[in-house]
């Protein structure tokens, strides 16, 4: 295993192993390396290993390699990497070694091996409790205690989560048998602690913990993330004095913060786990064939669905780019007696407007050129079944005549012929766009419309449908890590709370492919919001309540005087308010529209 040597100002060494696919470097705190320096930019560098070759990548403005300036590199035994005025040098497998002194021990090679196999087994079927006891087992060897605790910080208090012995048992009332005066100081400095013999520590001999737990040796080294203490690791042996030294509490700190992140993430996949079983629980309540989401605008649609789903009308569902009309139109469809016939979709849009005519009705051989056979339509194709007109809205003017005769007689000509043919279909079209503009424009035939449109659904856009974006969310992550054998398996909180604000202009299908890509290029368990590119500045703002408030009473005032047609007294006895208040919103919009 390649390691990173990093040479500070003050001459002093630390290594770091490379055991990851990709370490970070930089001077921000969530680095997997942190460089405490302010010529280092906050994310400089990749170190990147692929197999057994390690590459490194520039992610600001370049670094060094043996004194050369480069962007990427590989990287070999040896070479040495400029950053401001730190030096990184790569050392190869095994021990490195420096004026006869040992950099990484056989205890240090050790610590490493645990959390690597910690690491493949996290991402494997196992108890997550079974997997921490494993863990402060192994920290138990590799410190020389007889004892070892993993405390948590949860609501604000710390909980003992493992506490086990040097004979792998769990251990009864842990907390009782763990200093508080030692905990509170690493809690209160974020910094780990060694107290060789604490009955005749200066500063601990007097503590009631230490006096009646009659405490030897004990270490506590912090668990951070992001510069957040999260939890600690606690070792200790009650029968040996100077147990532990310098060297042991180096060993401890480099072990807590490289176990940090690896605890962090078993942590949110064992939550992630029992979010699953829920999940699936709730796919079932929010589920309606086919489609996902329990939104009331949601419910109210699966309500018309049921209800005309077995009648022959023809339906207009409208909605944004990427709402999942077409899951809607296959919806209908299965819920129809046509079920068992076919389901034809077409976008008008899509198909060149001198074939759309050939494609809808058919043609017969030589009906023009290029016509080599006699081919059927998608019209006589859906016969006995549903045909699906997308995007009706790009249908040519000349078309609509076409598709209205076929609607209203049952039967097509094909291009190129006299003889019409019977059919026997139901209609379901679908159009983003504002159809009623369509036809003021005179781009859209009203007659056509009114023939299409018998029934009307409205798909919400994605923005406006709340928790249903985790739920599709989670549901495309199941199926594409599946689909890819991939080893993701959820969500950050911080790429949830991204989701719900960000806007989402092209809805659910932009949301199905921005979590395939980020399942496909993730190099984590979890996704962030980073790996779904949901970057701070794309994300909504949350408008102040007084904000929002101001906004709400000025549509709702607008609606209800709409309702009234436009008769201001007679709005404000609705609303309950002075007829004043009225009077007032609306010389407060005309000031406005006046200012624009």
């Amino acid at each position: 295993m390649p390691s990173l040597i990093i040479k500070l100002q003050d001459g002093s060494r630390r290594q770091v192993p490379l055991f990851k696919q990709i370490t970070t470097v930089g001077r921000s705190a969530d680095n997997d390396v942190v460089i405490d320096e302010f010529a280092v930019a906050p994310a400089a560098l990749h170190l990147r290993l692929d197999g057994d070759v390690l590459h490194a990548v520039a992610l600001d403005s370049g670094f060094l390699l043996n004194g050369k300036k480069r962007n990427e590199a590989k990287l070999g035994p040896h070479d040495v990497i400029g950053l401001g005025s730190i030096e990184l040098r790569i050392a190869g497998d095994g021990v490195e070694r420096t004026s006869g002194e040992s950099v990484v021990s056989d205890d240090a090679l050790a610590a490493l091996r645990t959390l690597h196999a910690f690491s493949e087994k996290l991402l494997g079927d196992h108890p997550i409790d079974a997997l921490l006891e494993r863990l402060m087992d192994d920290v138990i060897a590799i410190t020389g205690a007889d004892k070892g605790l993993l405390i948590l910080l949860e609501g604000g208090e710390l909980q003992v989560k493992v506490a086990r012995n040097v004979a792998r048992e769990n251990i009864e009332s842990a907390l009782e048998r763990v200093s508080d005066s030692i905990v509170a100081k690493v809690v209160r400095q974020r910094r780990a602690l060694i107290v060789s013999d604490a009955l005749h520590d200066e500063e601990f001999k007097s503590a009631e913990s230490v006096v009646n737990l009659k405490l030897s040796s004990v270490m506590c080294a912090p668990l951070m993330e992001k510069g957040d203490l999260f939890g600690l690791l606690y070792v200790g042996n009650d029968r040996v004095a100077h147990l532990f030294e310098e060297p042991n509490l180096e060993l401890l700190t480099i072990f807590a913060g490289q176990a940090s992140l690896l605890l962090r993430n078993a942590l949110l996949l064992n939550e992630l786990r029992l979010d699953n079983v829920q999940l699936r629980r709730r796919l079932e309540d929010d589920r309606f064939g086919e489609v996902l989401g329990a939104c009331s605008a949601m419910k109210a649609i699966y309500g018309t669905i049921e209800k005309v789903a077995k009648t022959d009308v023809s339906v207009l569902i409208t909605g944004e780019t990427g709402t999942g009309k077409e899951v809607i139109a296959r919806e209908l469809h299965r819920r129809s007696a046509r079920k068992d016939g076919p389901f034809v979709a077409i976008n008008c849009g899509a198909i060149p407007e001198n074939l759309l005519e050939s494609d809808l009705f058919g043609h017969l051989r030589g009906a023009f050129t290029g016509a080599v056979q006699t081919r059927t339509g998608r019209f006589q194709a859906a016969n006995g079944g549903t045909l699906f007109l997308d995007e009706i809205g790009e249908m040519p003017t000349h078309l609509q005549v076409k598709i209205l005769r076929a609607l209203q007689e049952r039967t097509v000509v094909k291009v190129g012929d006299s003889r019409s043919e019977s059919i026997d279909i139901r209609v379901i079209a679908a159009t983003n766009q504002d159809v009623a503009a369509a036809i003021a424009a005179g781009s859209f035939r009203e007659d056509l419309y009114y023939r299409l449109n018998v029934v009307s659904l409205h798909l919400p856009p994605l923005r406006e449908r709340g928790d249903d974006v985790v739920v599709l969310a989670r549901f495309f992550l199941a199926a594409f890590t599946k689909e890819l054998d991939s080893k993701v398996r959820g969500f950050s909180p911080e790429a949830v709370g991204a989701m719900k604000r960000y806007g989402w202009p092209g809805n659910v299908r932009e949301l199905e492919n921005r979590v395939k890509k980020a399942v496909v290029l993730a190099d984590r368990a979890i996704l962030s919001a980073a790996d779904l590119e949901l970057h701070p500045e794309s994300l909504e703002p949350v408008m102040p309540l007084q904000q929002a408030k101001e906004e709400f009473q000025r549509r709702y005032i607008n609606e209800i005087l709409d309702r009234n047609g436009g008769n201001r007294t007679q709005a404000a006895k609705e609303l309950g308010v002075d007829p004043r208040t009225v009077f007032r919103h609306l010389e407060a919009e005309r000031d406005e529209a006046f200012a624009e």
